[in-house]
């Protein structure tokens, strides 16, 4: 009655479970925060007239952390998300051409300082 193949896979199981439900909740977290993003580069956009490049990387490394919990979620892997994994490297945009902004020239230095 007692299979001792049986036990390890119920207690693996188990374990998932409970990252699944650990998981649910960073998802909603996560999601919130990509929200926030979302906001928050609409208004770059308007303002400046181009998308913002930190905001786009931070967006694209954030929705494929979601992804990755989401693939974890539905049992398509058992490689478990951040911070299990790296967190997600940034792709190359797609889009619009992000908004920059040119460095500041240097100021001259001089050899001896003005006294």
């Amino acid at each position: 009655m007692n299979d001792p193949k049986a036990a390890p896979k119920y207690e693996a199981i188990g374990l998932r479970i409970l990252w699944m439900l650990v998981f649910a909740l960073v998802w909603q977290v996560a999601q919130f925060l990509l929200g926030v993003l979302v906001v928050v580069q609409l208004i770059y956009r308007l303002i400046y007239g181009a998308p913002n490049l930190g905001l786009m990387n931070v967006g694209d490394s954030l929705s494929q952390f979601l992804a990755q919990i989401g693939r974890f979620g539905s049992f398509h892997t058992e490689q478990k998300p951040w911070p299990f994994a790296d967190w997600p490297a940034p792709r190359a945009p797609e889009g619009e051409a992000a908004h920059s902004v040119p460095p500041a020239p240097h100021p001259v230095r001089d050899e001896e300082p003005k006294l």
